[in-house]
């Protein structure tokens, strides 16, 4: 019984969308598998980690009855690859069994029955819906993601606070250490929604948004959050638990500050990364009229010391900060100059960017 004649394209792309969340050792052999199902004139694919599920369609030739199976998504990914490009593909369906042929290659794949696939019940109750440049949302999650925490005792942390109101979307990552802030305006009047979106949803969201004018659709309910997009769909649990106040965090007014070039302070942090503790990352800024001073050492009794001219005018500082944290900022956010505030050695820093008007990032000083 023929399920679907296409190429190899039409196959690869959808799946290879849906593929990514899928773990490859389950306590349930089926969700190591992709559901694939016939419709009229389109074949979906629907992959779930029962936390996430994700789903692509592809249109197809229009064919008879509609079917539905379930094949290991690994192994249908990594032969679709295998094949040539713009091969023709034909998946026929033979009892338990899935045959997939192309050209004078043979493929049999062991099946497990679709009525066994988990899928994630819709949420009830009232749900926010709004809906922006696929562009604008994943260049605002690349601008917080890095920040979120992994594998943090606080659960919480290991995600991103979506806070949509008004016309207003904000972002906020924290992991205890420091914290990315980012918003940026709607079309749409909404009602205050608050929701924290698990880490794997949002690398996950990332990598599939495109950097396009496409609109992506959203919607956030008090379980659930969805994106739709081009032909995919990601649906996903939320993390439940209080989220830290992030307003109470950024700092509002600070006596000292530094305006820098990025490249700049990016290439002499990399420089100075080089012999700071490999524990604990740590570097000084050593600021006096006119100077900074970038310093580490570590266990050897090595040293490294960059000293940088710029226009500073503030408090004599000597202040430690975690140097990854000041590349991932750097890394991550563009623009030419970064703005530095500082109140003194024992309270946070506040770095924002000229290009990014609605973009916060603080990062708490350590002891070295």
């Amino acid at each position: 019984m023929v399920l679907v004649k296409a190429k190899r394209d039409d196959l690869l792309n959808p799946l290879a969308a849906v593929s990514g969340i899928i773990e490859r050792r389950h306590t349930l052999p089926i969700l190591s598998n992709v559901l694939l199902e016939r419709g009229a004139g389109t074949l979906s694919f629907l992959a779930t980690d029962i936390e996430i599920q994700i789903s692509a369609r592809s249109s197809v030739e229009p064919s008879g009855e509609a079917r539905a199976v379930t094949v290991g998504a690994r192994k249908l990914v990594d032969i679709l690859r295998a094949l040539p490009e713009g091969a023709e593909v034909t998946l026929q369906q033979q009892e338990k069994r899935l045959q997939l042929k192309a050209g004078k290659s043979r493929f049999a794949l062991q099946t497990l029955p679709a009525e066994d696939f988990p899928r994630l019940a819709r949420p009830a109750g009232e749900v926010t819906r709004f809906s922006l440049p696929q562009k604008a949302l994943r260049r605002l999650l690349g601008l917080v993601q890095y920040a979120m925490a992994q594998q943090d005792i606080r659960y919480y942390l290991n995600g991103l606070l979506m806070v949509v109101e008004e016309r207003e979307l904000k972002l906020v990552a924290t992991d205890g250490h420091r914290l990315a802030y980012a918003a940026l305006a709607l079309e749409a009047q909404l009602p205050r929604q608050e929701v924290i979106v698990p880490r794997k949803t949002v690398l996950e969201l990332a990598k599939l948004l495109s950097d396009s004018d496409e609109e992506v659709r959203v919607e956030l309910s008090g379980t659930q959050a969805g994106f739709s997009f081009g032909n995919v769909e990601l649906v996903s649990k939320l993390i439940d638990g209080k989220f830290p106040d992030y307003t109470r965090v950024i700092p509002g007014s600070q006596k000292n500050h530094l305006a820098i070039d990025r490249e700049v302070l990016r290439q002499a942090l990399l420089r100075a990364a080089i012999l700071s503790n490999e524990k604990f990352r740590g570097v000084r800024w050593v600021l006096t009229d006119g100077s900074l001073r970038i310093v580490s050492s570590n266990a050897e009794q090595e040293e490294a010391e960059e000293t940088l001219e710029v226009n500073y005018a503030g408090d004599a500082l000597d202040i430690g900060f975690n140097v990854n944290y000041l590349l991932d900022v750097l890394n991550n956010v563009a623009g030419d100059q970064v703005e530095c505030g500082f109140g003194d050695s024992a309270s946070s820093a506040l770095l924002t960017f000229p290009s990014e008007a609605q973009f916060k990032y603080v990062v708490m000083p350590m002891r070295i």
